[in-house]
């Protein structure tokens, strides 16, 4: 059986994989759901030093510390970034990165490259002068592409759990040390695989590295381990038997 190492996007900890790990480790796996430092549990330590390579090196030292070998390291949306990096130091440790509903950004960008510039806008007025990314409203009005598949007790959940996320994390730039490539898988939800594979072709900088990988659709919302949890661990599973 597989080792998965289970990091979440943004404002979200280790309780959003409760049901995905739960249901991997019913498989037989074992699964290692994370908290990154200064979100969910851990948001007393969201200082304004906290970013990118906090949340690598958080994913890193839990590998190396509990010694894991052949690890499946999956990454939610803005965990996509620190999953590359974390990949890019300890390649030997990893079997596949698995991004759901990410990407493996290039060298020198950031998740904020990933929105258009008024979103830009909007956020860093909000932010003002502060260190914290605060959580969007989950109102599935305003946004129903990414919301789709979540009931009302788990949008209720979703604005209870979520905290700020450090900004840092968003506005760091992806920095690779060069060292062996692995393979990589990626799940898509909100977009068709058609879609994807045309930007793959086309060279769209937030897919570099996923021509050779597993490509898998699993149609539902942003939040596939919330909405569609038993489908994910299908996926998953499959991922890890190659």
């Amino acid at each position: 059986m597989a080792t998965f190492v289970l990091v979440p996007g943004f404002w979200l900890g280790a309780w959003a994989w409760r049901d995905v790990t739960a249901a991997l480790r019913s498989l037989g796996h074992d699964v290692y759901p994370m908290t990154l430092t200064g979100v969910a549990e851990r948001d007393h330590l969201a200082g304004p030093e906290v970013g990118l390579d906090t949340h690598t090196t958080d994913i890193v030292r839990l590998i190396e510390v509990e010694d894991l070998w052949e690890v499946l390291l999956v990454g939610h949306s803005g965990g996509g970034m620190p999953v590359a990096q974390a990949a890019d130091r300890i390649p030997d440790r990893i079997a596949r990165v698995v991004y759901v509903e990410s990407g493996p950004l290039p060298d020198g960008f950031g998740q904020f490259d990933t929105v258009p510039p008024e979103e830009q806008a909007r956020l860093r007025a909000a932010i003002g002068d502060g260190h914290l990314l605060p959580p969007p409203a989950f109102d599935p009005a305003a946004d129903p592409t990414n919301l789709a598949g979540l009931d009302e007790p788990m949008l209720a959940l979703l604005r209870a759990r979520a905290t700020p996320q450090p900004l840092r994390a968003a506005t760091d730039l992806v920095r690779r040390t060069g060292g062996r490539p692995v393979p990589t898988a990626l799940v898509a939800s909100t977009f068709p695989l058609a879609v994807v594979r045309q930007m793959i072709g086309e060279g769209h900088p937030f897919f570099t590295g996923l021509a050779d990988g597993q490509l898998f659709e699993l149609r539902t919302g942003h939040w596939p381990m919330l909405s569609e949890p038993k489908a994910l661990v299908d996926v998953l599973d499959a991922a890890a038997r190659g």
